[in-house]
């Protein structure tokens, strides 16, 4: 079992992977073109089945070597549930799956150390998101509320509810098009409705939405720091086991010394 976690841990076994991945997302790209299908297809679909073989072997051995541990580790479970999802028949009401072969294409992100980190920061950003988020969806419905209220009778189909109003806000939140297409008609006939969407769009596009930048670099800089810290606690193991060989190596070469010496002397 040492032996076959070592090797399925190793640089080499993971670059091969890595490879299979890219290469697979290759093949399920070039499926989506009919020229190449009508060409190749049949090797398209022959090195897709290779390559899920390949995973579930992969996928098969990790749960023999690491055996229950193997749940236990994250990554482990979304490979496991990614290579499932392919081997689900795509027939009749589950055709549907066939899109979702492409989702194999996600495993570099357990392969690759540098984008772990980065959802690793995603996911530990959530608590902050959320709170983030529930103060977005308050502004979003005073200001909507105030927009239906004030805007309509004159423009009903972008203010004409609170849910038309909240889509509408939401358009001039990701400023696509707000001025021409929004805030320009609307002051035709208010000509003060600027004092409603500017301070809209800073509470929203200036304020909020760099708050939830803020915290997502905040736990990415955490996920590092933790790594960082687990990189220096296991290099201080190291070195401490190190000393421990130094000294235990001094004090033989100590005794063989001890023992040399005596040997010398005892003829005398």
């Amino acid at each position: 079992m040492t032996l076959l976690k070592a090797f399925l841990s190793s640089r080499r076994f993971e670059a091969v992977i890595t490879a299979l991945i890219v290469i697979n997302a290759i093949t399920l790209g070039l499926e989506t073109v009919p020229e190449a299908m009508a060409r190749h297809g049949d090797l398209l679909h022959a090195l897709d089945r290779a390559i899920l073989a390949v995973f579930v072997l992969e996928v098969g051995a990790r749960l023999v070597a690491w055996r229950l541990d193997f749940f236990r580790d994250p990554w482990r479970i979304f490979d496991l549930l990614v290579v499932a999802v392919a081997l689900v028949p795509a027939t009749g009401n589950l055709s549907v799956l066939r899109a979702l072969r492409v989702l194999r294409v996600l495993r570099m992100i357990s392969i690759v150390p540098s984008l772990r980190r980065v959802v690793g920061g995603l996911v530990g950003a959530l608590p902050g998101m959320g709170s983030i988020m529930l103060l977005l969806i308050l502004v979003f419905y005073v200001f909507s509320v105030m927009a239906t209220k004030l805007y309509a009778d004159s423009f009903p189909e972008w203010f004409g509810s609170i849910p038309a109003s909240a889509y509408t806000l939401f358009q001039v939140m990701t400023l696509e098009s707000w001025s021409m297409g929004i805030v320009r008609p609307v002051m035709e006939v208010h000509p003060l409705a600027w004092t409603f969407f500017l301070p809209f769009i800073l509470c929203t596009s200036f304020t909020v939405l760099n708050l939830f930048i803020g915290i997502i670099v905040s736990a990415m800089q955490e996920e590092h720091e933790a790594e960082a810290s687990a990189d220096r606690e296991a290099m201080a193991t190291e070195q401490g086991a190190m000393l421990e060989e130094l000294k235990a190596i001094r004090q033989e070469l100590r005794d063989l010394r001890g023992k040399i010496d005596g040997s010398a002397r005892a003829p005398e």
